[in-house]
């Protein structure tokens, strides 16, 4: 489902004051549009308790016309990183200025990390894909042909 316009403001802002409120505390975001579906903030706040790193971690639904805004606001509100899903990993792609070989070979980014200066995005959906295929399921893709359906920047990773 797209997100209504009406709470994408409201959304946006929500997810910057709980940036700005917690002190001494990371915040991250998976932006997309829609993003209901996505299950990291769950995956990467239990990560973080594991190694007893303290972590906020929310979903953003965002119109696609404000995707450079929200992530531009929620980074000048002191967000560390951001996820990207669909249908924004082109124009997180576009907003790095510093990319990982991964991604300039996609030309798509998945993973945003912010610093003082830089956006530096990284793909890890290909390295992602091969390393869950050899580790848990106990196969190699290497030597294979392999058909990937989709041709989005999840697809090119």
């Amino acid at each position: 489902m797209a997100c209504r316009p009406e709470i994408d403001s409201a959304r946006v802002a929500e997810v910057a004051v709980q940036v700005d409120g917690v002190h001494g505390t990371d915040a991250y975001v998976v932006i997309g549009n829609p993003v209901a579906h996505s299950q990291s903030p769950f995956i990467h706040t239990e990560f973080a308790r594991q190694l007893d790193h303290t972590i906020t971690y929310t979903r953003l639904c965002v119109e696609v016309s404000r995707f450079a805004e929200a992530l531009g606001e929620f980074r000048a509100r002191g967000g560390r990183g951001a996820s990207i899903t669909l249908p924004f990993k082109e124009a997180a792609f576009a907003l790095s200025t510093r990319r990982s070989a991964r991604a300039e070979s996609a030309g798509a980014v998945n993973t945003l990390h912010f610093d003082r200066e830089q956006v530096r995005g990284d793909n890890t959906d290909g390295v992602g894909l091969v390393r869950d295929l050899e580790h848990n399921l106990g196969v190699s893709p290497a030597g294979l042909e392999v058909l990937v359906l989709g041709a989005g920047g999840a697809a090119r990773g």
